[in-house]
């Protein structure tokens, strides 16, 4: 329905720089800044593919992904950077702890100064988005003087955060002091300096402080944002030094269509009231008092404005506009009674999952849109709380998670028809391959090969270059064998002796051409009993893999059986651990929500209690002016 901006702004401030950048930024000096600009060099295809689902901003893919190639040792050229980009990307799912282990593995084998301190900014940093105080403290204790000048900035403003979020609040403006006034951030620098200051007691100089960012420039809605907070910070310590006319100028300059319009309005009734002039008062209240009544603001002004009327003794207005804040303070406790049941419901977290997608998000995932839901207004200032949104966030995870287990366990049952089939088909043609190798008569041929080869060296030794005449010239060796039988037979015969000569020409011409051709024919002949060798050889390895495959493959069967098995045994005990810290954790989200509800009830009850004493007040003034008026007639 609408889109809001979380009310923690320094936490939301200081978590600006992606995180993405960070991971990568670990790995490269040079890479400090943004992840725009970082091109990692791929050596390996599997962290390319790592790679990539992060780029796709799908965070889960892509460390599953990279913790199996670690496992099977796929990205050794990237081993260091690998893990760099693992503990980032734990980082982006919260687990400090498992990153911050990974980042002093590395710095135990010896990175460098760099390399170390961005790891512990980053820690550092994630702690503190996190909640996590004292940790973060730690892991900035950690860090040396080899941040680039970029993060050396930003790591003191960090610093900062963390010790204001302490309530070590001088040692916060000291930390922050020393920053240059030319900071990229200054004007968070200066609006956090401000804020320690004057929660230290420095009054004065943190107003100045304030003033700075609060009359500054502007360039984007972040930076007017924060000099709306900067003004009505500077309003509302007005009104507590009971100044109403630095209240009305700090509270002026506030954006009257900007996220803290109501609370300014509220206040610069108060510096009229203050003032004692009602009827200005009466302006800024009369605005707030029509917006949206799920602002603490827009009650408050609710009872203002007949507060207003009663200081001009228009009494009977002031009647009606309590009554009229009763009927609304009665109408809005319903509404929170709708919402805390809608919530307890889970239509809320519902809602959010389908409003708000991204479920490989991790760290950088946030709540942007609220579920279509009645009374909807009520839960812009539930939503916009960051631990509720952190809380959010581990619900999300984890139905992702139960999802997601799911889903490998639907694969698992695809894997166990595979293997089944897998059995089946062997089952089927392990007699068919069984019969076509006993056809084969690997032995006749081993002989044959054998037999083969003893006439080729016979031949060799001999010289026999009729033992290599191909088909025509053997047809003619045996023609003239033939022949030479004839003429011997008819030795007196005088007509065959023109034949016999014939006979021996031709005979002699074709021992001289097989005599010529005989040694490349013993070559070939080597060659094609070689490759028979080869062909022998391979024969000889299929039918020991055939043998083998016989023992090893029913072994891998149940082997894979057993795997799959083992796996779904693990998946199916974490299915219900998961649904049950699901379970928990969205019970938890819920009462974030609830609780903020049951605080807006306490303080909706706090004005119907406001309204009904100041409803009294009113009868008893009319009443005591009533027998006024008695008591002066005869």
């Amino acid at each position: 329905m609408g889109r809001f901006v979380p009310k923690d702004l320094p936490r939301r401030l200081i978590a600006r720089t992606a995180l993405a950048a960070a991971a990568l930024a670990l790995a490269l000096p040079g890479a400090a800044g943004a992840a725009d600009k970082f091109r990692p060099v791929i050596q390996e295809p599997h962290y390319g593919d790592a790679l990539f689902h992060f780029y796709q901003e799908h965070y889960f893919s892509s460390v599953t992904g990279l913790m199996v190639s670690q496992h099977f040792e796929r990205v050794a050229k990237h081993a260091d950077e690998a893990e760099v980009l693992r503990g980032g990307l734990l980082l982006s799912y919260g687990l400090h702890r498992e990153a911050g282990e990974i980042f002093a593995q590395l710095i135990e084998k010896g990175a460098p100064p760099a390399v170390q301190d961005r790891a512990w900014f980053y820690l550092a940093k994630i702690r503190y988005q996190r909640g996590f105080l004292a940790e973060a403290s730690d892991a900035l204790a950690r860090i040396g003087k080899n941040l680039p000048p970029d993060l050396q900035e930003e790591h003191v403003l960090l610093h900062g955060n963390v010790l204001m979020a302490s309530g070590a609040f001088a040692e916060a403006a000291k930390m922050l002091a020393s920053l240059p006034k030319d900071h990229s951030a200054g004007p968070y620098v200066r609006y956090n300096l401000g804020v320690a200051l004057i929660k230290n007691g420095e009054v004065a100089d943190g107003t100045a402080m304030l003033e700075l960012v609060g009359r500054g420039k502007a360039v984007d809605e972040e930076t007017r944002s924060l000099r709306d907070h900067a003004n009505l910070a500077l309003g509302f310590s007005a009104l507590r030094q009971q100044r109403p006319d630095l209240a009305k100028t700090a509270l002026e300059r506030v954006r009257l269509s900007g996220m803290l319009a109501n609370r300014a309005l509220l206040g610069f009734g108060w510096a009229d009231a203050e003032a004692k002039d009602p009827r200005r008062a009466l302006v800024a209240w009369t605005e707030l008092a029509g917006r949206e009544v799920s602002d603490a603001a827009v009650l408050e002004a609710r009872l203002a404005v007949p507060y207003a009327y009663s200081e001009l003794s228009a009494f009977g207005q002031a009647m009606d506009g309590f009554n009229a804040a009763l009927e609304k303070f009665d109408s809005e406790g319903k509404a929170l009674d709708e919402s805390i049941a809608a919530i307890r419901s889970g239509a809320l977290l519902n809602g959010l999952l389908q409003s708000n997608p991204g479920e490989e998000m991790g760290w950088f995932w946030n709540i942007r849109v609220l579920p279509e839901m009645a009374h909807s207004g009520n839960l812009a200032q539930v939503l916009a709380q960051h631990d509720f949104q952190e809380a959010f966030k581990n619900y999300r995870d984890l139905n992702f998670l139960a999802k997601n287990l799911q889903t490998w366990l639907d694969k698992l049952v695809a894997f166990e028809d595979m293997l089944t089939n897998r059995r089946k088909a062997y089952a089927d043609r392990l007699p068919q391959i069984r019969a076509q190798a006993a056809e084969a008569g690997l032995g006749d041929l081993q002989r044959r090969h054998d037999a083969l080869a003893s006439q080729l060296e016979r031949a060799e030794v001999e010289t026999d270059a009729a033992a290599f005449a191909d088909s025509k010239q053997a047809d003619m060796l045996e023609r003239i064998a033939s022949a030479r039988q004839t003429i011997a037979a008819n030795a007196g015969d005088a007509s065959l002796v023109d034949a016999a000569e014939q006979l021996r020409r031709v005979e002699g011409a074709l021992t001289w051409q097989l005599a010529q051709e005989f040694p490349a024919r013993v070559w070939e002949t080597r060659k094609a009993l070689q490759a028979v060798d080869a062909g022998l050889a391979q024969a000889r390895q299929r039918e020991a893999a055939l043998a083998r495959a016989q023992v090893d493959e029913p072994v891998r069967f149940d082997r894979f059986g057993q795997r799959i098995a083992e796996l779904a045994h693990r998946i199916r005990a974490l299915v219900p651990r998961v649904a049950a810290l699901k379970a928990e954790q969205q019970g938890q989200v819920q009462e974030f929500a609830v609780a903020e509800l049951v605080r807006q009830k306490e303080r909706l009850a706090e004005y119907v209690t406001q309204a009904r004493f100041a409803v009294a007040q009113l009868h008893d003034r009319a009443h005591l002016a009533q027998d006024g008026e008695h008591a002066k007639q005869p």
